[in-house]
């Protein structure tokens, strides 16, 4: 496992603040998300339900979003996630699922600031429609970000977090930034 993350703490403020979130436990589990066994070791694992589609459930320090039709992102912290990793495999054994660390594969970011400036850096990069009637805190998109894939969800209306590979990390940090650069407002959300 690493010791540091993708950015080692870089951090950006222009009219909201992006900065490297740090080391995030990440796990997949793709399996059938009706299965009643899934859904059991998933809220033993987090103590969390499986969100409905496109939604993010958290709690305290763990998160369960919804990826696709088969697929979950588990979050938890970085040193729990061998733990969570073994605990979903002995709760689903025998089912059809896989469970896979992703935490070393992604890098996250945490974008803060004023709910109008917070939609307009992410509106600017990906095509969601971020307008508050449409997008809110616990909503989730995987989408992409210019170039690349990624996903971001609001964890209140002044904070969001965007996940991406940890291969184009620098890439998402300086698309960030660039968005979020003082004088660049588009003014759409007020």
């Amino acid at each position: 496992m690493s010791e540091l993350s993708a950015l080692n703490g870089a951090a950006f403020h222009g009219t909201v603040t992006v900065e490297d979130a740090g080391l995030q436990g990440m796990i997949a589990l793709r399996g059938d998300l009706a299965s009643a066994k899934l859904a059991k070791a998933v809220k033993v694992a987090t103590g969390l339900a499986i969100p409905a589609v496109r939604k993010i459930s958290s709690e305290g320090d763990k998160a369960v979003a919804w990826m696709s039709p088969d697929e979950l992102l588990i979050l938890a912290p970085y040193e729990d996630t061998g733990d969570v990793v073994a605990q979903l495999n002995e709760a689903l054994a025998g089912e059809h699922v896989l469970v896979q660390n992703l935490s070393d594969a992604r890098a996250t970011f945490s974008l803060t600031g004023a709910p109008g400036a917070l939609r307009e850096v992410l509106a600017k990069l990906a095509p969601v429609d971020l307008s508050p009637d449409a997008f809110g805190p616990g909503d989730f998109r995987r989408t992409r970000l210019a170039q690349v894939a990624g996903a971001f969800w609001f964890e209140d209306t002044t904070t969001a977090r965007v996940i991406c590979f940890r291969s184009v990390a620098e890439y998402v940090y300086g698309l960030l930034c660039v968005s979020a650069e003082d004088g660049g407002e588009v003014g759409i959300f007020g």
